[in-house]
């Protein structure tokens, strides 16, 4: 069978534009890379947790089914009330990855006729999840509250409208202006929507996002919470009021129509979040992106670095080539980094996405900053 030609022709373009991509093997190197932002990934203690757990449930190996049809279990709802109480919410519903609960929250919620207000720097997930949406989308400039005022001004009033940011942003790795935003959505009558996926376990007293940090929790209507990065685990849960919750299970379709989430994942989330609660990871974490941006001045490489006080530590690269270039140094001298590139970010933005972790050693932060100044 002949493969499409149109099909050809885009790999074609990647390839000669330096944007193919591909696979890379699993590898030894020190991690700079990964989401892993606590260790969770790797720990044996909530790792051995699960593993006892499980025998309680056993042979429950698989979900058999959706949660609407043969797979809503006990340990489903007890799941979910653990998150809606260590979360501040009233209720919250698992979703099998913080891609289905983007999309099932933003294709379902905002109607024909809405209006949508999201952030230019916003993950692919959301653009997605608003693209499958009836409602009219107008995106405003990178954290820029003046840029979205002169936006809604143009709208008028009268329009039920959603305002959908990141509380840490994935590829630059800064916070958005949530008191600021909460302001707006007031003034407005906007329901703010937040991605809390890169904030989920790092920021607030105990891990529970920037969102509860800032005692805003009251004034935005729907929260996602990600279990794949500082929780080490995969999965995602929507955060809100109940009628929310019922809303989605009637209407999010990539709750309705998959499988429900297995114990095992169930069990690993459970575990995690109660290790959260007494682990000083969090403060060991927060040290070590303190010693990373003193290291960047020491390096003088501030040019090159977005300013970020989050794990993400993003240095500017212009160009494809340059980028990989620049990252397979690094590979060699036994350091895990991957270049970002175009068109995963713009033209002109590709870097090199650092992920600081509380395993990360200072001597090993020091090491690959200091090799960075001398390959850029």
């Amino acid at each position: 069978m002949k493969f499409p030609s149109n099909l050809l022709f885009k790999l074609d373009t990647r390839q000669e534009n330096g944007s193919l991509r591909s696979l890379s093997p699993q590898n030894d190197l020190i991690d700079f890379s990964s989401n892993d932002y606590l260790g969770f990934a790797r720990n044996p203690i909530i790792f051995k947790q699960v593993q006892e757990d499980l025998d309680s449930y056993f042979p429950n190996n698989g979900s058999t089914g959706s949660r609407l049809l043969s797979g809503n279990f006990n340990f489903h709802e007890a799941l979910e009330k653990q998150l809606a109480s260590f979360f501040n919410g009233e209720a919250a519903l698992l979703f099998n990855s913080g891609y289905d609960a983007n999309i099932g929250l933003l294709s379902s919620v905002p109607q024909r006729g809405d209006c949508i207000f999201y952030d230019e720097s916003s993950h692919a997930s959301i653009r997605d999840g608003i693209r499958l949406s009836n409602a009219k989308s107008y995106r405003f400039k990178h954290n820029d509250l003046d840029d979205l005022r002169q936006k809604l001004e143009k709208m008028g009033t009268g329009t039920q409208g959603y305002l959908v940011v990141e509380s840490v942003y994935s590829m630059d790795g800064d916070a958005a202006p949530l008191n600021g935003l909460v302001e707006i959505s007031k003034a407005y009558d906007l329901n703010l929507i937040v991605d809390e996926a890169h904030s989920t376990g790092v920021c607030g007293s105990e891990g529970q996002g920037m969102v509860n940090d800032l005692g805003l929790s009251a004034f935005v209507f729907a929260r996602i919470y990600t279990f794949g990065k500082a929780l080490g685990c995969h999965g995602a849960a929507i955060v809100g009021d109940a009628l929310l919750i019922q809303f989605l299970i009637n209407f999010a379709r990539s709750f309705i129509y998959t499988t429900a989430m297995p114990v095992h994942n169930v069990l690993a989330i459970k575990n995690a979040l109660l290790f959260l609660k007494s682990t000083k990871d969090r403060t060991v974490l927060s040290e070590k992106v303190a010693h990373f941006r003193a290291m960047i001045v020491k390096n003088k490489l501030e040019n090159f670095f977005i300013k970020s006080n989050s794990p993400i530590q993003s240095a500017i690269i212009a160009s494809n080539e340059e980028v990989k270039r620049i990252s397979h140094q690094l590979n060699a001298h036994n350091f895990d980094v991957k270049p970002i590139l175009s068109p995963t970010v713009p033209a002109g933005q590709e870097r090199i996405r650092f992920c600081v972790h509380s395993h990360n050693t200072s001597a090993d932060i020091q090491e690959i900053l200091f090799l960075l100044s001398t390959f850029v």
